[in-house]
């Protein structure tokens, strides 16, 4: 299948044999697609090569055969983001969540949109951590597995004082007021949640409430093998904790 004029976004690419590069690119109307790309390594190939860099937006034409493409065709549409430090991390967890949840070759336009909303958050390089929480509710909804936000698992509205563990399948479960303190410190709050269903950015606390209750749902559908960025993320923080005796 000869696909042209495709619009899409660079997801990854490594390099493949001696001049080529394996690269994965989420299109517009194809969703997921690897693609081959050949002889891009050369020294008269840097304009090609500089349009499949991650996060770039690319118009592209590609022989479909089997599960990998042979690129024909690419070029830049647009000046892709420069992120640096958190916001680098941040592009990173977001192709890999796409790379590791979204199907290939199966057409998830609601997903590109979203892509390209977070994307532009990365080049604002303000509000990450609201870029982040809208671009995974988005994801789950493209791929068929959100749940409703303004209403619990039993069908109740949400209590905004409230405090609420996400069930991977059931969506909102409200925590119980004896629950401790640790348990609580770990489920989003009710205003969280209500704001996120609106897509209006809660205050600083109820928007760091969602993230380890998104994390949860999330690493239910990736399975027992977490993401590199988390590991990131992790080691990231554990060095700010140390100060500068850790370096």
């Amino acid at each position: 299948m000869r696909i042209t004029g495709e619009t899409a976004f660079v997801l990854h690419a490594r390099p493949w044999r001696e001049t080529s590069l394996l690269v994965e690119v989420l299109g517009n109307d194809h969703g997921r697609i690897g693609l081959v790309a050949r002889g891009v390594q050369g020294p008269k190939r840097h304009v090609l090569r500089a349009a499949l860099q991650p996060l770039q937006c690319i118009r592209l034409d590609v022989d479909l055969r089997g599960e990998l493409g042979r690129l024909v065709a690419a070029e830049a549409l647009d000046a892709a983001p420069q992120p640096a430090g958190d916001a680098m991390l941040a592009a990173f967890y977001l192709n890999e969540l796409v790379l590791r949840l979204a199907p290939r070759h199966d057409p998830l336009p609601a997903l590109f949109e979203a892509y390209a909303d977070a994307r532009e958050g990365l080049r604002q390089r303000e509000g990450l951590a609201w870029t982040l929480r809208r671009f995974e509710r988005d994801l789950l909804e493209a791929l068929g597995v959100g749940f409703a936000l303004d209403e619990d698992a039993e069908g109740d509205p949400i209590d905004p004082a409230a405090r609420y563990r996400l069930d991977p399948e059931q969506g909102p479960r409200r925590l119980l007021s004896d629950r401790g303190h640790e348990e609580r410190s770990r489920a989003a709050t009710g205003r969280a949640l209500l704001a996120l269903a609106r897509d209006v950015r809660p205050s600083a606390d109820d928007l760091a409430s969602l993230r380890l209750p998104l994390r949860s749902v999330l690493a239910h559908h990736l399975g027992p093998r977490g993401l590199k960025s988390w590991e990131m993320i992790g080691d990231l923080g554990r060095l700010k904790r140390a100060g500068p005796s850790a370096g």
